[in-house]
C-alpha cells in the first residue's frame, strides 16, 4: 500500500514540480532516480546497476547524478515500469518480461525458452532490427529502453526432488517468470510470481517445490542450497536473459545529446561488464555447492527436453497472435535464430565440443 500511495503521489507531483526542475535542467545538474528489481547488494545485476550509475555520474562530470534505490525501497520489483512510466522515478535496472502483463512482446526482450543466446541477443538488437521494434513497444508505456546486462544461458532450476520424468513435473509449485513459466505450467507445473527477494522464503516453507533464479554465482549466495538439492541443467527457459535500462521518455528527451550517449555507452558498457562478471564467478561458484554443499547437478531427460521444447513453440506463437505489434517482435525475433542458429553451432558448439575431447594441455 505505501509503495503504491508513492506512485499516486509522485505522479501528480510531476507535473506540478515541472516549472521549478527547468533551472535545474537548464544549468545542466540533475539527480535522476533510478529503481530496480534486485534485492540491496545483490551480486551480479544489482551491483550491476551501481556500477553503471556511476559510470554516469563520472563521465559527466556530476550533471547527472544517479541515486539507485533496490527493490523495496521506493517500489516493488514488478512496479519499476509503472514508476518510471509516469515520472514516479526516472529510470529502471529490471527484467522486462516482467512487464508481460501489460504486453506479450516484452518477453522476447529478456528471454524467451530456446531463444537467444546472449550474443545472438545482442546480434538481434544491435544490428537486427531489435531495438527499433523495442522503441516502438516501450515507447507505449512512455519509456526509452535498452539492454543493459546480460546472465547468459541459465541453469535449469533447484528442485527438492528428482525429475525424471513428465509424470515427474505435475503438480510441482514452481516459481518461474515470463514464457519459459508458461511452458513448464502446460506440462502440469503451477507456476509462482514471486519477487527475487521473497524466493528463498517461499522455497524454506514449501510455498514452492522448485524454484530458477539466475545461475551458481547469484544461487549461491541465495542460499537455496540449504532447502534444495537437484540443480538441473539445461536452462533451456533463459538461454541468454537481458536485463534492461529504462528511462522516462521526457527524461530522455530533455537530455542533451551527449548525456544520452553517455548513457547508452555505459548501459553498453556494462551490459559487457554484467555478462563478464557472472561468468567469471559462475565455474568456482558451481564447485562450492556441488563439493562443499552436496549438490547434485542433474539433467533434464530427453523426454522431457523434447516435451518442452515442443511446448514452447506453441507458447511463443500464442504470444505473438496476441497484438499486431508482438507478432512483429516475434517474427523479427525468430528470424534472427534462424540466421544466426548456424553459425553459432558451426563455431560455438563444434568448438567446445572439440575442447572437451581428453588430450593433455593443462
Amino acid at each position: 500500500m505505501k509503495r503504491r500511495n508513492f506512485l499516486r503521489a509522485a505522479a501528480a507531483a510531476c507535473a506540478g514540480t515541472a516549472a521549478i526542475a527547468t533551472p535545474a535542467i537548464a544549468t545542466g545538474q540533475r539527480t535522476l532516480r533510478l529503481v530496480t528489481a534486485w534485492p540491496k547488494n545483490f551480486p551480479g545485476p544489482g551491483v550491476g546497476a551501481e556500477r553503471f550509475a556511476k559510470r554516469v555520474t563520472e563521465a559527466t562530470d556530476g550533471q547527472l547524478d544517479i541515486k539507485v534505490y533496490a527493490a523495496g525501497e521506493l517500489v516493488g520489483a514488478f512496479e519499476c515500469l509503472d514508476a518510471v512510466g509516469t515520472g514516479a522515478a526516472d529510470m529502471y535496472h529490471a527484467a522486462e518480461y516482467y512487464w508481460q502483463g501489460k504486453s506479450q512482446a516484452f518477453n522476447f526482450f529478456t528471454t524467451v525458452p530456446f531463444g537467444l543466446t546472449a550474443a545472438e541477443f545482442n546480434a538481434w538488437i544491435y544490428h537486427g532490427g531489435g531495438q527499433a521494434l523495442w522503441d516502438e513497444l516501450s515507447a507505449k508505456f512512455n519509456v526509452k529502453a535498452m539492454p543493459c546486462a546480460n546472465t547468459g544461458v541459465q541453469l535449469g532450476g533447484w528442485f527438492t526432488r528428482e525429475i525424471n520424468t513428465l509424470e515427474d513435473l505435475k503438480g510441482l509449485k514452481m516459481r518461474m517468470p515470463g514464457l519459459g513459466g508458461e511452458t513448464f505450467r502446460r506440462l502440469g507445473v503451477n507456476i509462482v510470481a514471486l519477487p527475487g527477494g521473497d524466493i528463498f522464503p517461499a522455497l524454506q516453507n514449501g510455498t514452492i517445490d522448485a524454484t530458477e533464479w539466475i545461475g551458481p554465482w547469484n544461487d549461491l549466495a541465495f542460499g537455496f542450497y540449504r532447502v534444495a538439492k537437484n540443480y538441473y541443467i539445461p536452462g533451456i527457459h533463459e538461454p541468454g536473459a537481458s536485463l534492461a535500462l529504462g528511462v522516462n521518455l521526457q527524461v530522455w528527451n530533455e537530455l542533451t545529446q551527449a548525456q544520452r550517449a553517455i548513457i547508452q555507452s555505459a548501459a553498453m558498457a556494462e551490459d559487457s561488464f554484467t555478462f563478464a562478471d557472472i561468468t567469471m564467478h559462475s565455474g568456482p561458484a558451481l564447485q562450492t555447492l556441488t563439493g562443499e554443499h552436496g549438490v547434485q547437478v542433474r539433467r533434464f531427460s530427453e523426454e522431457i527436453l523434447k516435451a518442452l521444447g515442443a511446448v514452447a513453440g506453441e507458447v511463443l506463437k500464442e504470444a505473438a497472435a496476441s497484438d499486431e505489434l508482438t507478432a512483429r517482435v516475434y517474427q523479427s525475433y525468430i528470424a534472427a535464430r534462424r540466421a544466426l542458429r548456424p553459425w553459432t553451432e558451426a563455431a560455438d558448439e563444434d568448438y567446445l565440443a572439440a575442447r572437451r575431447l581428453d588430450f593433455p594441455y593443462e
